[in-house]
């Protein structure tokens, strides 16, 4: 890009954005912050996907430069800052599929809000993009406090997203998802003091080759765990998460499931294996089993619930147990198939609120029970439901299948119980999907309201059809995603053995 800074622009240009609607906001309304300035025009929601828009056309730039045969970070820009702490970015291939997700998701979270969200819209729209570049900076990030900064700050417009825009109970959901976050961070902050001490850097490529004390990397594997598990979540720290889901807006829960969750996995992949690599050894088994627990439990909890939301928000502390098993089973097919499994889980996932979105914003209910017969009325809504059901299920042809299996391949590598304990998981869900999708879609139309609903829209269908194709896409040719991750992989793998 002949020196432009293409990450840091990446980075900031969802903030900048916010920053100019709060400005122009400011200066039309006189005030920012009233109930009526809150309820204007489509103008903000417009403004925001035209930024996000954009920023991820930056991100498809940044991406044609990237080497994808290269192992180690690109792009890197580094600039002092504060002492021995820089401004330190830049790209590999475990970061950069993240960094388009999120660029990706992002304009579908704010056209998906286009005729749900009415009230204080202007600060709907800021929230997103100030998240956005939270979320790319933790990504992007080659400094460990840079790295904590945007890990920590990403709690805020995610709490005010379910707090002012969420259901009924969503004082309570806000606040226990931003307590639990917090309080396991809080111990990876003291960890991040100490090795900022110990190594007398925070850039991250030093702290990779620095070799702790295989003691000392004992309680530092633990203090990050203590953040990385509440936010993949693991069980028995994942509560937080179906109230979150259950009480955010679509585009929050979208965004939740899609990115948020992969922070932890990435976070282990980042720092806990190649930096501790002693203790991640000594902590494989109890990973294995909690992966299992998290897996065969919350696929048995979320067939007997009676909310869809919730259903799908136990789903995914089920599939990222698969994401556990991949990381933990230290070898390449695993670590391959948990960060493919990230990407894939991020397009179902975020698919499936989509859907339930579509039916709320008719029905005002997402109870299993209010609904029947849907594919009497909504055919097209039907059948990307059932593409999605068969994905989440882990249908082959379907990107879900190839996360699925190579993480069990991994995990079996490494443990044979853990593999066959995760292949239960994968039953399960075919039968709490399976049953969502007969109870929603098949049958007779019992509730007489559902005799005048109507099918998707354009919008709907704009927000949830590219998300099909590239589940599909990435379910017959998984090697467009194994091509940019194969080095990061090998490079993780290769520290922990030098370490």
């Amino acid at each position: 890009m002949g020196g432009f800074p293409i990450i840091s622009a990446v980075v900031f240009l969802p903030l900048i954005g916010a920053l100019i609607i709060m400005g122009v906001r400011s200066a039309t309304a006189g005030s920012f912050s009233s109930e009526e300035a809150g309820k204007d025009s489509r103008a903000a929601l417009l403004a925001g996907l035209i930024i996000s828009s954009a920023t991820f056309v930056a991100s498809v730039a940044a991406f044609l430069t990237f080497d994808s045969n290269a192992a180690g970070y690109q792009l890197v820009e580094q600039y002092a800052w504060y002492g021995e702490i820089t401004y330190k970015v830049g790209v590999d291939g475990l970061s950069m599929p993240l960094i388009l997700l999120t660029t990706f998701l992002t304009p579908i979270c704010l056209l998906a809000s286009w005729n749900s969200i009415h009230t204080r819209v202007t600060e709907y729209v800021v929230a997103f993009l100030v998240l956005e570049t939270f979320m790319l900076g933790v990504f992007a990030a080659l400094d460990i406090v840079l790295f904590y900064i945007f890990f920590e700050a990403g709690l805020i417009p995610m709490f005010l997203i379910i707090g002012i825009w969420g259901g009924k109970e969503k004082i309570y959901a806000a606040f226990k998802f931003f307590l639990y976050t917090l309080l396991g961070s809080l111990l990876m902050l003291v960890a991040v003091v100490y090795m900022f001490q110990a190594a007398g850097s925070s850039d991250i490529e030093v702290l990779e080759k620095f070799a702790f004390p295989p003691h000392v990397q004992t309680w530092l594997w633990l203090a990050f765990a203590a953040s990385f598990a509440v936010k993949l979540p693991m069980w028995p720290v994942h509560t937080w998460l179906p109230d979150a889901h259950v009480q955010a807006p679509t585009a929050g829960s979208v965004i939740l499931a899609g990115v948020l969750l992969k922070m932890g996995g990435y976070g282990f992949l980042r720092f806990s294996l190649p930096m501790f690599p002693d203790a991640s050894h000594l902590f494989q088994p109890a990973m294995f089993a909690l992966a299992v627990i998290a897996i065969v439990y919350t696929s048995l909890v979320a067939w007997r619930q009676t909310d869809m939301k919730k259903l799908i928000a136990y789903s995914s502390v089920a599939h990222m147990g698969f994401v556990t098993l991949g990381i933990f089973s230290f070898n390449e097919v695993g670590v391959q198939g948990a960060i493919f499994q990230m990407l894939s889980h991020g397009l179902i996932a975020s698919a499936l609120f989509l859907i339930v979105g579509v039916v709320y914003d008719r029905m005002h209910t997402r109870e299993i029970a209010a609904y029947g017969g849907l594919v009497k009325r909504m055919p097209v809504y039907a059948t990307l439901f059932m593409l999605f059901t068969m994905a989440n299920v882990g249908l082959p042809g379907t990107s879900g299948f190839v996360g699925e299996i190579l993480t069990m391949v991994g995990g079996f590598q490494a443990a044979t119980w853990a593999a066959a304990g995760a292949a239960l998981g994968v039953i399960f869900s075919a039968v709490y999907m399976l049953t969502l999708y007969r109870r929603t879609v098949f049958g007779e139309i019992t509730n007489p309201k559902l005799n005048d609903i109507s099918d998707m829209n354009v919008i709907e269908l704009v927000c949830i059809v590219p998300l099909a194709l590239l589940t599909i896409l990435f379910g017959v040719a998984p090697n467009l995603i194994f091509n940019i991750t194969e080095g990061a992989a090998n490079r993780i793998l290769s520290l922990m053995v030098g370490g």
